[in-house]
């Protein structure tokens, strides 16, 4: 069962992994929908959506979609032991979390960060916030061509670096932590 409802008057999205056992709860709207096209997303979205029964990351262009939330407005409301993170490397600043038991991608959690980067995916086609950028264009795979719907930059612009401070600020400077993540996944 996928849960994925939106209370168009509180801003509430409740999203949930394929299998529902794994629920999220976000509050407002995000600072912003990104489609990401670096390396490191890639490697990752390859890697996440090649686990048996999970879903395709990836878009055509090898852009993996997100929504950005503070981290203050998000909650596992259920199946926090079913969560574990993947890291490209044991030295890499950002774990991807999944629901382990239907291998559904939930968020990308950069050490530090005040924000989650939670997979598009997991919102209905006609619930999905519309997309504002897609980031890190320089590495997108040869021969894609990338249409003019939205900026295109080669790596983060000011808009976006300016949305991700305005949030911390709103937020006093914190970054509180994603403590319901219980271990890694061992993924190849």
């Amino acid at each position: 069962m996928n849960l994925r409802h939106v209370d168009q008057k509180t801003r509430s999205v409740r999203l949930s992994c394929a299998c529902g056992q794994v629920r999220l709860g976000v509050q407002g709207r995000p600072i912003i929908s990104a489609e990401c096209l670096c390396a490191d997303c890639q490697r990752a979205g390859a890697q996440l959506q090649a686990l048996p029964g999970a879903p395709a990351l990836l878009d055509p262009r090898g852009a993996t979609r997100f929504e950005l939330y503070r981290k203050d407005r998000v909650a596992c409301e259920s199946g926090q032991d079913r969560l574990r993170e993947h890291r490209l490397t044991t030295a890499s600043k950002t774990r991807r979390v999944l629901a382990v038991c239907c291998n559904t991608p939930m968020f990308l959690e950069f050490s530090d960060g005040h924000w989650l980067s939670i997979y598009g995916h997991l919102w209905r086609a006609a619930d999905l916030p519309a997309l504002e950028i897609r980031t890190m264009t320089r590495s997108r795979p040869v021969g894609v061509v990338l249409p003019d719907d939205v900026p295109n930059p080669d790596t983060h612009n000011f808009t976006f670096y300016a949305r991700l401070l305005a949030a911390w600020a709103a937020m006093r400077f914190r970054a509180p932590r994603i403590d319901f993540v219980q271990g890694g996944l061992h993924a190849k």
